[in-house]
C-alpha cells in the first residue's frame, strides 16, 4: 500500500478505537485514531499535498498522486511535444482511495472503507488536502482554491485575482494581473503553488524570483522597468559619481532625449557618460531615446581637428 513503509505490517483491530500497529525492524509505535474517518491521516500523499487518495487523469486515463505530479510528469518526461499537457482540473471524475485502493467518483469520504480522503475538500475544484493549516478556501471569482484564509483576502475584479486585505485600497490595478507567466521563470502565475508578490507597479512575480533578481542587483520590474524598491540612496551615490566624472570635450554640447522609467517623463538634457537624471522625480532609472553620441568615425575626425 503506497505511503506505508515497505517492511511494515498493518493490522486493524475491531476495538472501540482503531489501532494501527506498524511493526518495523528496529522499532514500533502505536497510533490511536478516533474513527475510521481519520485512518491514515498525514501518512499519504506526495511532495505537493498530504491526502489519502490518488486521481485518475481524465485526459490520459493514468493515475497520479495529484495534478501537479501529472503536469510535471507529462511536461518533462514526454519525448513527443504533442503528448505534453496539463490536467484539466475541473474535469476530474475518478479518485482512488489510498487505503483500500477502491476507485470511485469524486467525494470526500471513501464509500468502501469510510476514510476521509482529505480534511479539506472542494467539490468544485475536485481538490483534497489533509493539511488544513494552509487555511484553504474556494474563490468563486477566481474559480479555484486559494490558501491563507478567506477572511484575509479580497478578490479584485479588474486584476482578476485575490489579494491581501492590506492591499485593498493601495494596489495598482493591472488587467488580469496574474493570468500570465512569471516574467523571470515563465511559470503560469495564476495556478502556481509558490509565493507571489505584487510589485508597486501592479505586476506580479514569484517572491523567490524577486529575491534572485536582487542577488544580481536588478531592482526594476522586468515587465515595465519601474523601480520596485526605494532607490533614493543609490540615486544619491550616482549624483556624486556624475559630479566627479568629467564629460569628454566632444560630448559636452551634446543634447539627448531621455525617458524616465519610473514616472514616464520625457525630457531633453545634456549627455553624460555615467547616467541621466530625471528632471521630475530625480530617478536615474532612465533610458536614452534620441540623440545618442556621434558615431566612432565622427569622433575620430573631431579629435584630429
Amino acid at each position: 500500500m503506497p505511503g506505508w513503509p515497505t517492511d511494515a505490517v498493518v493490522s486493524l483491530h475491531h476495538n472501540p478505537k482503531w489501532v494501527i500497529k506498524l511493526e518495523l525492524r528496529m522499532s514500533s509505535f502505536h497510533c490511536e485514531l478516533n474513527s475510521t474517518v481519520d485512518l491514515g491521516y498525514g501518512n499519504f500523499g506526495c511532495t505537493h499535498y498530504r491526502r489519502r487518495c490518488k486521481i485518475r487523469a481524465p485526459c490520459c486515463d493514468e493515475i497520479f498522486d495529484c495534478r501537479h505530479c501529472h503536469n510535471e510528469s507529462k511536461n518533462s518526461m514526454e519525448i513527443n511535444p504533442i503528448d505534453r499537457h496539463d490536467i484539466p482540473r475541473h474535469e476530474l471524475k475518478r479518485v482512488i482511495c489510498s487505503l483500500c485502493d477502491t476507485e470511485q467518483e469524486v467525494q470526500q469520504q471513501c464509500f468502501n472503507c469510510g476514510v476521509c480522503m482529505g480534511k479539506y475538500f472542494c467539490s468544485k475544484c475536485k481538490f483534497f488536502d489533509d493539511d488544513i493549516s494552509k487555511q484553504q478556501y474556494h474563490c468563486n471569482e477566481c474559480g479555484i482554491c486559494r490558501t491563507g484564509g478567506e477572511e484575509n483576502f479580497f478578490h479584485c475584479n479588474r486584476c482578476g485575482c485575490c489579494y491581501s486585505l492590506f492591499m485593498k485600497d493601495s494596489h495598482n490595478c493591472v488587467e488580469r494581473a496574474m493570468h500570465h507567466n512569471c516574467p523571470v521563470c515563465f511559470e503560469f502565475l495564476f495556478e502556481t503553488t509558490k509565493d507571489i508578490t505584487v510589485l508597486p507597479c501592479g505586476h506580479t512575480i514569484h517572491l523567490e524570483c524577486v529575491k534572485e533578481m536582487q542577488q544580481h542587483f536588478q531592482y526594476a520590474c522586468p515587465v515595465c522597468s519601474k523601480s520596485y524598491c526605494d532607490m533614493s540612496r543609490v540615486w544619491k551615490k550616482l549624483d556624486q559619481q556624475v559630479a566627479l566624472t568629467p564629460v569628454p570635450q566632444m560630448y559636452r554640447s551634446k543634447m539627448v532625449w531621455i525617458l524616465c522609467n519610473d514616472c514616464g517623463e520625457r525630457f531633453e538634457t545634456n549627455f553624460h557618460i555615467v547616467a541621466h537624471k530625471c528632471q521630475k522625480c530625480n530617478s536615474y532609472n532612465t533610458k536614452q531615446t534620441r540623440g545618442g553620441p556621434p558615431p566612432c568615425s565622427s569622433s575620430i575626425e573631431e579629435m584630429k581637428r
